[in-house]
């Protein structure tokens, strides 16, 4: 099957509030892109440390984690983040791994933005065409 790599751009919510408002100027607002792995074993999007802090995320909450390989561990859970890519955009929680070696983009983001993986050409398509389709029942 092999990996699937995406441009991913995270930006701090808070900050893009505050600019919103005209509390701090556009250009201040904590954001950055990076390649993440798609992974459809991952729940929501996980970032390391460094990331977390580059962002300015604030806690919201601690959960225990189990890796694929069994390994325990109590992570961070952050207040949601802008994740951004191709056209699409979703506010998900991170997962802070504290050494995480990449970043990567679990199932909740990926259905938030209306995404299936493509197997066979190694890329991102849209579940429903072009267009996110938002269900509500």
């Amino acid at each position: 099957m092999g990996h699937v790599n995406v441009q991913l751009t995270l930006k701090n919510l808070d900050d893009a509030k505050r600019a919103k408002k005209g509390e701090m100027p556009e250009h201040e607002i904590r954001k950055t892109t990076v390649t993440a792995m798609v992974d459809t074993g991952a729940t929501t999007l996980v970032i390391n440390k460094k990331l977390f802090q580059e962002l300015g995320l604030e806690v919201m909450d601690e959960q225990l984690i189990t890796f694929a390989n069994d390994a325990k561990e109590l992570c961070k859970l952050t207040e949601p983040v802008g994740i951004y890519c191709n056209n699409r955009f979703v506010a998900m929680q991170a997962l802070v791994v504290e050494e995480a070696s990449e970043v990567l983009l679990g199932v909740l983001p990926l259905e938030g933005m209306d995404f299936i993986v493509d197997t066979i050409n190694h890329k991102l398509v849209g579940a429903h065409g072009d267009q996110v389709l938002y269900l509500a029942k």
